[in-house]
């Protein structure tokens, strides 16, 4: 599964309405603008021209699904930076992306991308908690370990988890990844492949 995977985009949607049948599992990708989603897409799809990466952040801004192995969809989601969007596109965006992580029925968890090289950012602690409120199985994926060596990539994860642990009583599943040097690529398909079998 791990090198000859097949990836395939099926749709972009402006809503869950428009999106396509919710016959699969499917697990979303999410994060602020610029914390590296489309690289770790295609780092994990084997694929670099699958997602878009942009030079400009905040590119994502609808919910587009891509067929995994005919087994189950990944899901690209816009960030919730929301780069140089409007007030009202931004509102527009997150009552999208709320609606579906309350009512797409086939999700089974979301991956939100956290920056390793960063102090916590508050805009994560509070999306994060958001989506603890409404129950919504998640992980966390932290990015761009490359760019520090391991100690401080993991000084940089306990902050965080300091942080996080004032609201939670458990760390999230989490996984700490680099889309230069696919860190992180088989634990997070074995993880998806052992929840698309239970």
């Amino acid at each position: 599964m791990k090198e000859n995977i097949q990836a395939k985009f099926v749709k972009s949607s402006g809503s869950i309405a428009d999106a396509p049948p919710p016959l699969k599992p499917e697990f979303a990708f999410i994060g602020r603008s610029n914390v590296g989603k489309s690289s770790l897409i295609n780092m994990l799809a084997n694929n670099k021209s699958l997602a878009k990466v942009s030079a400009t952040p905040g590119k994502t801004i609808s919910i587009n699904h891509f067929l995994i192995n005919n087994a189950w969809y990944l899901v690209d989601l816009p960030g919730y930076g929301f780069a140089k969007r409007s007030k009202e596109q931004r509102a527009t965006w997150e009552k999208v992306m709320f609606e579906y992580f309350a009512k797409r029925e086939n999700l089974c968890g979301v991956f939100v991308l956290i920056d390793s090289r960063i102090e916590p950012q508050a805009s994560d602690i509070s999306f994060i908690n958001k989506l603890g409120e409404m129950q919504v199985p998640l992980m966390l994926v932290f990015t761009k370990s490359d760019k520090n060596n391991q100690s401080v990539t993991a000084k940089s994860v306990n902050r965080f988890k300091d942080e996080l642990l004032k609201y939670w009583e458990e760390f999230p599943v989490h996984f700490i990844t680099s889309s230069v040097t696919a860190k992180g690529r088989e634990s997070i398909l074995q993880f998806i492949e052992k929840a698309v079998k239970s």
